[in-house]
This record gives structure tokens, sequence and C-alpha cells, in this order.
């Protein structure tokens, strides 16, 4: 064999190595993203368990409420039905929003704030929304090094050849986003 074919060889044998380097990485960030929200997936389901409890506790003190409650019930149910990462984010956002619309409309039933039972849900999904606010983190960072891997040149091409594509991250609704861009009101 020539020196050129030996050349030639070595520059081939490199370039495929570096093929299945990128291909390697970009799987690797899916499935890092997916571990990612295997770990929202634990949350989803604890909140899950406690939005039934939390929903039973509030009807018994606030029967006019039917609509509130009827909407984080059909907001639960929508999320527990999805199937898809882009499915759960899209119905863990409305169940967000469907339990926020619910602590507001509570605020009018000073003896269920101080009910024990409802106090103890209350905090038990506080502290799953705390954890969730982690793992959500984590999952949009697994998502923005995957996204930039996606995009950035050469791995582009590589992904487009093999059908990696641009994620989403589980972000804040819309809606919610004017609660949380508003200066808390501080009363004396």
């Amino acid at each position: 064999m020539s020196t050129t074919g030996i050349i030639i060889l070595v520059v081939v044998v490199l370039l495929v190595i570096w093929c299945v380097s990128l291909y390697n990485n970009l799987v690797k960030l899916r499935n890092n993203r997916e571990n990612a929200f295997a770990n929202i997936d634990v949350q989803l389901k604890q909140r899950h368990d406690l939005v039934p409890q939390l929903v039973s506790t509030v009807k018994g003190y606030a029967t006019h409420e039917r609509e509130t409650l009827q909407r984080v019930t059909d907001a639960r149910a929508a999320a527990m039905g999805a199937t898809t990462i882009n499915d759960k984010i899209k119905t863990e956002n409305a169940l967000s929003s469907a339990l926020a619309g619910l602590k507001i409309s509570l605020e009018a039933y000073p003896e269920l704030k101080a009910n024990q039972n409802f106090l103890q849900l209350q905090s038990e999904i506080s502290d799953i929304e705390n954890k969730l606010a982690a793992v959500r983190r984590f999952f949009n960072s697994a998502t923005k090094e995957l996204n930039n891997a996606v995009q950035t040149f050469p791995s582009n091409i590589f992904a487009s050849l093999f059908g990696f594509h641009k994620e989403p991250m589980f972000e804040v609704p819309q809606e919610e986003r004017a609660t949380y861009d508003k200066a808390p009101e501080i009363n004396f």
C-alpha cells in the first residue's frame, strides 16, 4: 500500500470516529434530557396523587367553587393522560394554572385555611412544587445542552440526518408570568 493510500485510510478512519463521536454525544444529550424528565415525572405523580385529596377537602367548605374545582380535576386528568414529554409539559402547565386559580379563590374561606387537613395538604403540595422547580431547572439545563448541540455546527448536520431536533423547555405558562413579574404586595 502506498503512502497516499495510508494517509487516505487514516483520514477516513478519523472522519468515521469523529462522526460516531458526534452521534454518540447527541444520543447522550437526548438521554440526559429524558432522564431529567423522568425525575419530573416522579414529582408530578406525587402532585397528581395529592390533588384529589385537596379537591375533596375544599369541596366541603367551598361548595360554590365548583367551576374552579372542575378545572383542577380536568387539568389533572389531562396531565395524567399525556404521553409525550411535550404533551406533559403543556398539560402540567395547565394544571399549575388551575391550582394557582384554586389558591386565589380559596382566600375567601378563612375556616378552610385554618383546617389542619387542608394546611397539611397545602404544605405537601408546596413542597412538591418546590421540588418540581428544582427538577425543572435540571430538565431545562439538559434541554439547553441538547438544543445547543442540535443547533451548532457541525453537529447540526448529524442531528438533522438522524432526526434530532430542538426540544421545548419546561417554562412557566405565559398566563402565570404576569403574576411572577408583578411586585409582591406587602401590608402592615
